[in-house]
């Protein structure tokens, strides 16, 4: 009979109550298990699951049915009173102490528990698991029987991945750990990279000492002294290991994977465990891929390998060469490779290409189109029009709608299948338009002019298929869609109908005008642009909807001021907190800050001394989000009594509200060192581990405390971190370069590892040598990267057209291929003017798509280029609009007499928009699309302006002042990446003074929309702007701006951390030094904080963040005066 849900977590209960856990086994100031039932029943509390009630909770554990003999008077009160603690605390400022329970009568109490039932079993889980994980880690083997180890490890399960992972030292039988492995083999998905990481090396650990009776821990690790160390040639990974291993096998070094004998590891491929371990799910780096790629290949050769390539899963992702394999196996290679993405491995579209080729040298081509899969967008447009209908549509209706087609493939499709190969801009005139698209089709309507999309009436998908014919679509198109079908739909039903980019288009002055129930926009399926967000906050926040909905209002939060958050009265602050770090994703970090000055304030209403005197629980209850931005003071204050909390927090923090100057982050990261110890040579790999992102703000002074290992571990660990701050980094490359060597020296894997830290400096990225694996390396590393170097860039270009190891990486005889030019994308930038011009003709007609998507060439490179496209496609005169699609960006390259003859389409000129034209050039363009389309600039409408995108700054001021102001008004919101010349900006700014008023009655949804035509205002206006808009200025327009000097303090502070670093030196340097101050207390995230910083690029700091430096300067004085 099955247990019912209370009955099992009860039981599991007792079986946890039954052991002991002494107070001296747990670290100082570590959380113990309580800290982690408070954590995970305030989730059962969120949920609204009720508490057990206390007749049951008696029952359980004062049953009167236990043998008096044997019946220990402490043993249930005990137990009961701490749950009740744990319990109570969630919703009270109860403290709590740790108990020790005694191992009495498990069998009798197991089976007492049976029969019984509670009703939530929410909070018994809660409590249960973190005992019964601390009771696994702590207590020795020989205090429970198997089957107690089994059910302590059982009931921890469900909970493992919400509870730091403390996995014990000695793990005890070896059955015991094959059981441990199978747990955390189940629980692999919600792991952590860095838990993976912990499990591997905890593993291997344990199966060394377990089955071969020797430790891989180093000899300055004291607990190595305790067992001889292993022979670098033991062969530890048997089958046995990687069977138990699992999934974490992809997580192993490579001398580790070398470390398995062969037919062991043969056989492990052979098995159904590699399958599982292998899966597309599964992340492996290109060293550890390549290398069991390697091994895989000696166990099977020549047709017994073609015959396993199905059973790869992820190691087909890292090919370096395309195997020659015949149609059928080629086929079965492309079905595992269509899961493949190229992010780390730049040979994959090669090798798709190769096998796609394969494929479709099959007799039967019917056939073969249909085994294609995914792989079909490697298609070329002309093969893609060459297809049959039939087969085409099928093969299309089981891909379905997630294909990223190219803008010549759509509209090749689109001709093809929708318009029945009518040219595109006649088929809806012929009537050979489909009268409604299936889902199938749907994902390439982006191939259709905007011309034809205004013209639908009737075509009018439900809510999935619209957002399919979306996905793939232009602004402009977009646009235009909200013209023809949808601009004949009621409002109310549009809001409902529209998601993602299409909802964006929805300008304010429709939105503004939509009578809707505001239920309507905080569904979480709405993402709203910042302007909308700011002008649906607006009508919620003067309609008192806030406290309506609980403050859980999703993306709408991102238009939520500063001012609405300083008005949310005291009693209402927990609340509104609470909500919205719920979805922090939305706040910005002047939202952030502000709502945890209030916060913080709110609480000192409270108490005067709040963070000097707060207690465990009440630290629990300030969302980590609005923690980080403690003011260095108070976080200094923080009692010894709150670490465990604040280490738990601040292991679990994401940084990403907090500015990267805030004096916080210093102040945090000095309290969490303190919490750990006043000595730094004292931290250990686990200490470490707690201070989690703010590891990435400790100075290289500090490192270098570290003892060599720690050390070793903590750089490997801050490669990965997102930010480093920028007076750091100059010290922390040669800190590297002295713990792990001459980076010419590294291995590969080592440069995985350590490789962004090169990365972080131009030079020596320059420096790093030609290697077999470089390039793909740093292929790699690039993908982890926000904004990859022109370094890394021109790296990746010498590499990739390097062929052979030299000294000198001279690459100046190569002459761009094909495969060279689709192998290196928008790289394709670095080849020199001379190279290009060898380029044959056939070459540059087959790569000209990947080449013209390059935008940002030099003028010579232009010129070769353009030159080359009259040679091959004929002169400018005779070239089409589907050439001009083709061609992309190395249209820039005409002259403009040329340019003016170019049958550019409406359309066309979005997707060249950002390919870095000059004002001549974007007027010759106008010019010429006027022409060519014979348009008229009046009866321009909104979808066209947006079509127009940058090449509306080709405009005359004669011009201008005909657009039509209410086709503007629908527009501009989506006109967000134009940006002209302050002349044209004020012909723009014009425009929009006539739709929305004077600057100075601007709202922030306003300013928000209207993009970087705020750079356009004179002096006065931007003087007159409303100080709580600057935050919402776009961030692209701040270093466009050119009368920063009139600004006042308050408008400086206003800003916001991510528009102050958006600054130029030039704008800096027409500052007064009180402006400077504001501009500096912006960028910090501390508005009164008015001192200015005495070096560029370094934080000013206050009384508390030199304090929080000078601490470790003055122990290590204090230890010297005691010698």
């Amino acid at each position: 009979m099955a247990l019912k849900g209370g009955t099992f977590f009860f039981l599991l209960l007792v079986a946890c109550a039954a052991l002991s856990i002494p107070p001296d086994r747990m670290p100082k100031n570590e959380p113990d298990f309580t800290d982690f039932a408070k954590k995970l029943m305030r989730k059962c509390q969120t949920k609204g699951y009720p508490a057990p009630e206390m007749m049951q909770l008696e029952a359980i554990f004062n049953n009167s049915d236990l043998p008096m003999t044997d019946r220990n008077s402490e043993q249930s009160g005990t137990l009961l009173t701490t749950f009740l603690n744990v319990q109570d605390s969630v919703s009270t400022n109860e403290e709590m102490t740790t108990k020790t329970w005694n191992f009495r009568n498990l069998p009798t109490m197991l089976k007492l528990m049976r029969n019984s039932s509670v009703a939530s079993a929410c909070y018994m889980q809660a409590f249960m698991a973190p005992l019964c994980w601390a009771t696994l880690t702590t207590q020795s083997e020989n205090n429970m029987t198997s089957d107690e180890y089994d059910t302590l490890l059982s009931a921890a399960k469900p909970e493992l991945q919400n509870m730091p992972l403390n996995l014990p030292t000695d793990v005890g039988r070896r059955q015991n750990l094959k059981k441990m492995m199978k747990v955390l083999k189940e629980v692999y998905d919600p792991m952590s990279e860095d838990q993976r990481t912990q499990v591997v090396r905890w593993v291997k650990e344990q199966i060394t000492q377990k089955y071969f009776n020797c430790t891989m821990r180093p000899p300055s690790d004291p607990r190595s002294m305790l067992m001889k160390s292993c022979k670098p040639s033991l062969e530890w990974l048997n089958l046995e290991a990687l069977t138990m291993m699992g999934p974490y096998v992809s997580r192993l070094a490579t001398k580790d994977i070398d470390s398995s004998p062969k037919e062991q590891l043969c056989e492990f491929f052979r098995s159904a465990q590699f399958t599982s371990a292998m899966n597309m799910n599964s992340k492996i780096n290109p060293s550890r891929g390549k290398k069991f790629l390697q091994r895989f290949q000696e166990c099977f050769s020549g047709k017994e390998f073609a015959e396993n390539v199905d059973k790869l899963g992820i190691l087909a992702c890292h090919f370096s060469a395309a195997p020659d394999l015949t149609p059928d196996i080629s086929r079965k290679l492309l079905s595992e490779l269509n899961n493949c993405d190229d992010v780390c491995n730049p040979n994959i579209t090669e090798l798709r290409k190769h096998l796609v080729k394969s494929v479709m040298s099959n007799k039967n081509s019917t056939e073969a189109l249909g085994s294609l899969g995914g792989s079909v967008a490697l298609l070329s447009p002309k093969q893609l029009s060459e297809t049959t209908d039939k087969p085409l549509k099928e093969l299309l209706k089981n891909v379905g709608s997630t294909i990223q087609w190219t803008r010549a493939q759509q509209r090749t499709l689109s001709k093809k299948l929708l318009c029945n190969n009518v040219s595109l801009h006649d088929c809806w005139k012929s009537g050979t338009l489909m009268p409604s698209f299936p889902n199938y089709l749907q994902s390439f309507a982006g191939g259709l002019p905007s011309s034809v999309l205004k013209c639908f009436k009737n075509i009018l998908p439900d809510k999935e298929g619209l957002n399919n014919m979306c996905m793939q679509m232009t602004k402009g198109q977009l646009m235009a869609m909200l013209q023809g079908p949808l601009g004949q739909m009621v409002p109310s039903e549009l809001v409902q109908k529209s998601s993602g980019h299409l909802l964006h288009r929805l300008s304010l002055n429709k939105l503004d005008k939509v009578n809707i129930s505001l239920d309507q926009v905080v569904y979480k399926d709405k993402v709203w642009s910042r302007s909308q967000a700011a002008l649906v906050a607006k009508k919620m926040h003067d309609g008192n909807f806030f406290r309506k909905w609980h403050w859980r209002l999703h993306s709408v939060l991102q238009g939520v001021t500063a001012e609405m958050i300083d008005g949310v009265a005291d009693n209402d602050m927990q609340d509104m907190v609470q909500a919205i770090t719920e979805t922090p994703q939305w706040l910005s970090k002047v939202q952030a800050g502000c709502a945890a000055r209030k916060l913080f304030a709110t609480k000192e209403k409270e108490r005067a001394d709040y963070f000097k005197t707060i207690n465990e629980t009440e630290m629990n209850n300030i969302p980590t989000y609005l923690l980080l931005h403690l003011p260095p003071r108070k976080a200094m204050d923080l009692p010894d009594s709150v670490c465990p909390v604040l280490l738990e927090k601040i292991k679990e923090a994401n940084l990403s509200s907090l500015p990267h100057r805030s004096p916080s982050r210093p102040a945090l990261t000095q309290r969490a060192l303190l919490c750990l110890g006043p000595d730094l040579s004292g931290l250990t790999n686990d200490t470490v581990s707690m201070l989690g992102p703010f590891l990435c703000e400790l100075q290289p002074f500090q490192l270098r405390q570290m003892a060599p290992d720690v050390l070793n571990f903590s750089l490997q660990k801050m490669a990965s971190c997102q930010h480093i701050p920028q007076r750091h980094r100059a010290d922390i490359i040669p800190l590297v370069t002295q713990t792990f060597g001459d980076p010419s020296n590294w291995t590969a894997e080592t440069m995985e590892t350590l490789g962004p830290f090169l990365l972080l400096d131009g030079n020596a990225t320059s420096a790093l040598p030609y290697k077999p694996w470089m390039r793909d390396i740093l292929y790699c590393l690039k993908s982890g990267m926000h904004r990859p170097s022109k370094a890394l860039g021109k790296k990746i270009f010498d590499l990739t057209t390097t062929t052979s190891n030299a000294t000198s990486t001279s690459n100046d005889d190569e002459v761009p291929t094909v495969a060279l030019i689709e192998k290196l994308g928008m790289y394709n930038v670095y080849w020199k003017p001379t190279q290009l011009a060898q380029m044959s003709n056939k070459n540059f007609l087959a790569a000209l798509e990947t080449l013209g998507a390059v935008s940002d060439y030099e003028a010579d490179q232009l010129a070769v280029l353009s030159k080359k496209a009259t040679e091959v496609l004929g002169p400018v005169s005779q070239m089409t609009e589907s050439v001009l699609i083709q061609m992309g960006c190395i249209t820039r390259g005409f002259s403009n007499a040329d340019l003016e003859k170019l049958p550019f389409s409406l359309d066309t000129l979005e997707e060249i928009a950002k390919c870095g034209w000059n004002e001549p050039q974007m007027e010759a363009v106008w010019k010429g699309v006027v022409l060519y389309n014979n348009l008229k600039v009046q009866q321009l409408d909104a979808a066209d302006m947006v079509a127009l995108s940058q090449f509306i700054c080709g405009l005359n001021s004669s011009e201008f002042g005909q657009l039509n102001v209410n086709a503007f008004k629908d527009a501009v919101g989506s006109m967000d990446g134009v940006q002209c010349s302050y002349k044209v900006a004020q012909q723009l700014k014009s425009l929009a003074v006539s739709a929305f008023g004077k600057p100075n009655t601007w709202t922030e949804a306003q300013v928000s929309e209207l993009g970087n035509i705020i750079a356009g205002l004179d002096p006065t206006e931007l003087a007159s702007l409303k100080s709580p808009v600057f935050s919402f200025i776009s961030k692209s327009c701040i270093p466009h701006i050119l009368h920063c000097a009139v600004l006042s303090v308050p408008q400086l502070k206003a800003l916001g951390p991510d528009n102050a670093a958006m600054v130029t030196s030039e704008q800096r340097a027409s500052l007064s030094d009180e402006q400077l101050a504001a501009l500096e207390s912006a960028l910090t995230g501390s508005p009164d904080q008015t001192q200015r910083s005495g070096q560029s690029g370094t934080p000013s700091l206050n009384v508390e963040g030199i304090s929080a430096f000078m601490k470790p300067f003055l122990l290590l004085l204090m230890g010297f005066l005691l010698l």
